[in-house]
Formats: C-alpha cells, structure tokens, sequence
C-alpha cells in the first residue's frame, strides 16, 4: 500500500456556468477585488489593524460618511451587527427592529446569545419601521421590569427589497432622538440602496442622523468582510474592545481593509450595485409576462420576491437554488447579484415559463 501525497495545486470543485438566484452570497469575488487583494499580499505588515491599508481606509469612509466617520473592519455580517448595537447600548438596552429584520431573523439568535440584547420586533407591511411603529415597543423607559428600549436598527435596503427614503430615515433618527434612542442601520446592501436613490451614501445616513452603521461588503463583490462604522462617536462606547470580546478582529486586517478601498476608492461599489439591480429590474419586467407569476413586492434592489405554484417553484429548484421566502404561503425570493448576466436572466425566465406551462 502506497501514502497518497497531498495534491499541490488547487483544483476546480464546481462548474462556473452553474447559476443560481438564492443569494448574493453566491457570487464569486470581483476581479478588481482580487486584484486588490494580490497587490496588498506581498512583505509583511503590522497585524491587528496597524497596517497601511486599514490606516488609509479610515480616510476613503470619511469621503463618504463625513469626517467623524470611524471604521472598524470585521469578518461578516452577523459580526458587524452585534458589535455595532453592543457599542450602543448598556447591559439592560433593548433594540427596536422590524419583524422581518436580518437581526431578528436569519442570526441564528447572536444578537440575544452573543450580545445579551433583547430584540423588540414589530411587523410591517413593507419591512420598513416609521416613528409611528417604533412606538409600539417604545414604551417603559424607567420600568425596571422591562427591558430598555434605547436602540432602533433598520436595514437599507431591506428585507424585502425595499428602501428607505433619506426622509424616511430622518424622521425615524429624530423621533429616536427625541426619545433618547439611537439608530442602528444594516446596511448589508446599502450600496444598493444608494444606486436605486441615485445619493450619496452620507445623504441618508450621516446627514439623516444614524449614529452608527453596518456596512457591507460580502454581497457586493468582496471576498469576505463587512465593517462598523461609526458615524457619530459620541454614541458608542469601548468598540474597539467589543470587535475583540466579539470574535471579529482580524490579524491579517489588510487583507480586509485592501477590498473595500478597491470597492470604494472609485466607483466599483456603484458599478456592482447598479448591475445588480438592473438584473432584478430585467427579471421581474421577464417574468411579468408568465401567466400564474405575480411579484408581489416592489422591486426597488437587486431583489425579486415572487408567487407562483409551489411545485412549479419545486421543480425550478432543482434548475436553478433559490430559497422560499414563506414557507406558508409559498412566496419565493429571487437575487440578483454583480455577475448576474443579461443572459442569466432570460434562461432563468425561460425555464419558470417553461415549468409553468408543463
């Protein structure tokens, strides 16, 4: 018997012309990112954030978010969420959040395991909040039987492929304000958010009064990595510390900071989210001329949330992956992504025509 040796070379595990709309997630790394990514990797340099590239960061959010930005890379998401809220409130603050939101939902329980915060979720019709919502759970300030409501978290854009307008924000950051409440927003996708709003991302962030965001990366052509960024520092407290305790400071941070100068010294970060978009725009005028489809949101992202019969979307699974949003009511979400191809969308289209009329 022979020891088998150990490959040396990497080898291609998957087809590349497989496609699928379940995530944004699923999408490869931007070349430009890659790109980056080769350009940072060579010599040493000071770990944990003390290396040029993390230190030349601060200077590219401040373009976009103001000069009091502060930005504090992460590993993901989940990451980004928890640490960001956790810097906002004391051990008995409480976050008020709509039903459908990412914290709530799809965290596997982090912000409540991991962060000892309790989530206070309101339904909505469109996964957005409004001052008038956020007073169903903003109540009891003082009553030590309750949890403190002294956070809001909205996510832009949203659940649901929805997006905030800056007056929409603005009003939600001056009502939370008023209460003695600060605004926590996930921005996962914000950058879709601002290719749909044709603004800058400081017109409905800083300017609209958030005090600290989530911003993502992952989903709009990075390799891994998201980042806290604060925008009003007089709000959070021992965040450095928080992205320790929280199992997100990385060592190798320049490889973190190195993607998101690529995505957002230029207009990389625009390009992607516009293209994104426009594919989810291109399907749903596609699948609107299919008889039993209706899209039963507005499509104002890189999303498409959809009805048709369940066996059809059965079928259609084993095609292309996408996940059912509800599972009661059989509603589907379809994503769009940043090498999402014209091409992608008609062969999508073909095929839920094709299944719908077998």
């Amino acid at each position: 018997m022979t020891n088998a040796q150990p490959s040396t070379d990497a080898r291609r595990r998957h087809d590349p012309a497989v496609r699928g709309f379940a995530s944004d997630n699923y999408a490869g790394i931007h070349p430009e990112i890659l790109a980056a990514l080769a350009v940072a990797n060579d010599g040493h340099q000071i770990s944990y954030g003390e290396d040029a590239y993390t230190e030349h960061l601060q200077d590219v959010f401040k373009a976009h978010f103001g000069e009091r930005a502060q930005a504090y890379p992460v590993f993901n998401g989940t990451g980004a969420n928890v640490t960001a809220l956790q810097a906002l409130l004391p051990r008995w603050g409480a976050v008020v959040a709509a039903a459908t939101a990412h914290i709530n939902v799809d965290e596997g329980g982090a912000p409540e395991k991991m962060g000892g915060i309790k989530l206070l979720t309101v339904p909505t019709p469109d996964g957005k909040l409004t001052p008038e919502l956020i007073d169903e759970q903003a109540w009891g300030f003082g009553d030590e039987h309750r949890a403190q409501p002294l956070a809001v978290s909205i996510t832009q854009s949203t659940e649901l492929g929805t997006v905030y307008t800056p007056d929409e924000i603005r009003a939600i950051c001056d009502h939370a304000h008023q209460l003695g409440m600060l605004v926590h927003v996930d921005g996962s996708r914000l950058a879709n958010a601002a290719a749909t709003l044709g603004l800058p991302f400081r017109a409905f962030t800083t300017d609209a009064g958030v005090d600290v965001l989530s911003f993502g990366g992952t989903k709009n052509g990075l390799m891994l990595g998201e980042c806290v960024v604060v925008l009003n520092p007089d709000a959070v407290r021992n965040i450095t510390f928080l992205r320790k305790t929280s199992m997100q400071l990385a060592s190798k941070m320049r490889f973190i900071s190195v993607q998101f100068e690529a995505l957002l010294a230029g207009d990389l970060w625009l390009r992607n989210a516009s293209h994104a978009n426009a594919m989810a725009k291109r399907l749903e005028s596609a699948v609107a001329a299919v008889d039993g489809v209706t899209v039963v949101r507005p499509v104002q992202a890189n999303a498409v949330f959809a009805l048709l019969p369940r066996e059809v979307s059965e079928r259609l699974q084993k095609r292309f992956r996408f996940y059912f949003w509800n599972e009661h009511t059989g509603e589907v979400r379809w994503m769009c992504s940043f090498d999402t191809t014209e091409a992608d969308i008609d062969a999508f289209a073909a095929a839920i025509a094709e299944e719908m009329g077998r």
